[in-house]
């Protein structure tokens, strides 16, 4: 057995997620939380800080309904900041903040499969609290509509009265991975290969 064939064989006998990571390739699947980019964060900033054998490209799989947009945006930002370009590939689901985290892969490698449901919303919150609380939570809510909208702008290219209209109107949008790429939130829909 030659080194190629017995180093193939050695990765073959990992668990998958070791596998998926020794290709440069990590699969989330869940809820947008603190702990859930937790891992991802330093997955990414470990592969930036290697001196030899850095990746050329990291590959983000994605199939989530959501959840914090804070600590979705903590990832957005590492994302952005990889020297190392992060691809995405959008799988069964990509809503709320995980659209975020989608779109914010390399233009021209974000990916969706054909049959990925895409949902795109406004901000939502619910607050209850003495009256001073309830001004600062509608601070909050306007400084986080306005993240959104300059992500979707430096993603789309979109202005902001189409980020409005066809993204972030009052009522929820779903889109076919066909109206995505109309509206430049992905680049390409295919199978994953």
């Amino acid at each position: 057995m030659n080194a190629e064939n017995s180093q193939a064989a050695a990765v073959a006998a990992l668990p998958p997620k070791v596998q998926l990571l020794s290709h440069n390739m990590m699969v989330f699947m869940g809820d947008v939380t603190m702990d859930t980019m937790s891992p991802i964060i330093d997955w990414i900033l470990s592969e930036n800080m290697k001196r030899t054998d850095r990746a050329k490209e990291l590959t983000l799989g994605i199939c989530s309904r959501g959840g914090d947009l804070n600590a979705c945006f903590a990832l957005v930002d590492v994302m952005r900041a990889s020297t190392i370009p992060v691809k995405t590939i959008g799988l069964g689901m990509i809503a709320s903040c995980g659209l975020l985290l989608f779109i914010s892969g390399k233009k021209g490698s974000r990916t969706l499969t054909p049959n990925t449901a895409i949902l795109s919303h406004q901000y939502s919150w619910g607050s209850i609290g003495k009256e001073h609380e309830l001004f600062a939570r509608v601070k909050e809510m306007e400084l986080t509509t306005e993240r959104m909208i300059n992500h979707y702008r430096k993603c789309t290219g979109l202005n902001e009265k189409k980020i409005r209209d066809f993204l972030l109107p009052p009522q929820d949008v779903w889109l076919s991975a066909e109206e995505a790429k109309e509206l430049k939130l992905c680049d390409k829909i295919e199978d994953i290969k």
